[in-house]
């Protein structure tokens, strides 16, 4: 990559991490109110971040954004484990999510594991997490290896949303293997979610911000990544999901919650992904930012998740820049999610001045142990 192309691409995993999360933050505090209920409180859309009640001030994140940065530092640290010679290893980011998982069942950093995440105390909060995502986790807790079981798929038929909400890092890696890109996300939803549905959306996921990513327009990155789902076996629900949205973003019908809900609630991955694809359409320019949001989050479902997904979407699409800035400064947690996006960056990028060969071999390590 060239300077130039290295600041675009900061700006796209700066914002595809920053976007989703302030979705998140938005929705979260009106999951499960009825849209009649939030648009009585917010005529115009759910546009600024709100109190969610005890231990819940505006502009807190949920589990999907804390999912997300545990799948960030997967990657980083799958990224370093490279230096073994044993290639990139997806099974990293099952190791992620188990040390996600301490942060649900513990008060505070246990002192028993590496890396730097895990030590952010901010993290150690319960914001409704899915009980398929504790359930499946804790599972894989169980035998007498614990790392014999990061990689393996979960033994659950669930196709709850939990998986794609937290795979657009993948899509942030800088390649053009699309087809690579969506098997390693669906793959990681896997192990939670054992459905086909729930893994290929979020497959679709990756791969959609994988070419956004690229400069690909957002009708230019769905034909790619529905060319790659059509050869899925069991890709049924997820085509038939994003085919309604696209055609609902190309009909004349008026954008709002009535719209939103003819896909679903989003409590599932297909609707959950075919909502936040039909906002980021519907609101597609730069200045609509907030208008994509106050859409994929106003309605009656798991508004938390489809305001994550149209964020994710759209900051990769955008940049950082086209972020509103009053909820960019309002952002729970901005601080550690900027130093990922930067640290995920440095190591996709310049990861022989880090690590490696050449490397310094132990500050990036011990912040990022390749395991």
């Amino acid at each position: 990559m060239t300077r130039a192309d290295d600041e675009a691409y900061r700006a796209r995993v700066r914002g595809c991490l920053l976007g989703g999360a302030i979705g998140d933050a938005l929705g979260g505090p009106v999951e499960f109110t009825d849209a009649a209920a939030i648009v009585a409180a917010h005529p115009g859309g759910v546009r600024e971040f709100v109190d969610g009640g005890a231990g819940w001030p505006a502009g807190t994140i949920t589990d999907d954004t804390q999912m997300t940065l545990f799948t960030v530092e997967g990657l980083i640290r799958a990224g370093v484990r490279t230096d073994r010679g044993i290639g990139f290893t997806v099974a990293v980011v099952h190791h992620a999510y188990d040390r996600w998982l301490d942060t649900q069942l513990l008060p505070g950093p246990s002192g028993e594991r590496d890396g730097w995440l895990h030590s952010e105390q901010w993290l150690y909060a319960r914001r409704a997490p899915g009980n398929t995502c504790l359930s499946a986790l804790t599972e894989a807790r169980k035998g007498g290896d614990r790392i014999a079981q990061f990689g393996a798929q979960a033994a659950n038929d669930s196709k709850g949303c939990g998986g794609v909400m937290r795979v657009a890092p993948f899509g942030l890696l800088p390649t053009s293997d699309l087809n690579w890109i969506f098997k390693s996300a669906a793959e990681a939803a896997g192990y939670t979610h054992g459905h086909v549905t729930g893994k290929l959306a979020s497959g679709a996921l990756a791969a959609i911000v994988n070419q956004l990513n690229q400069g690909a327009d957002l009708d230019t990155a769905l034909d790619a990544t529905q060319a790659v789902l059509a050869t899925q076996s069991g890709h049924e629900e997820t085509s038939t999901a994003l085919a309604k949205a696209r055609e609902l973003a190309a009909g004349d019908r008026t954008p709002g919650p009535a719209t939103v809900e003819s896909l679903g609630g989003g409590w599932i991955a297909e609707e959950a992904l075919a909502i936040g694809v039909y906002c980021a359409l519907a609101y597609p320019e730069p200045a609509q930012f907030l208008d994509a949001l106050a859409l994929a989050v106003t309605h009656s479902g798991d508004s938390d998740s489809t305001g994550s997904i149209c964020g994710n979407l759209l900051g990769a699409l955008h940049g950082e820049t086209a972020l509103p800035a009053a909820l960019v400064f309002g952002l729970e947690g901005r601080g550690t999610i900027l130093q990922l996006a930067d640290d995920f960056v440095l190591e996709l990028t310049q990861a022989g001045q880090l690590h490696g060969d050449y490397g310094p071999q132990t500050g990036w390590t011990t912040r990022y142990p390749g395991w």
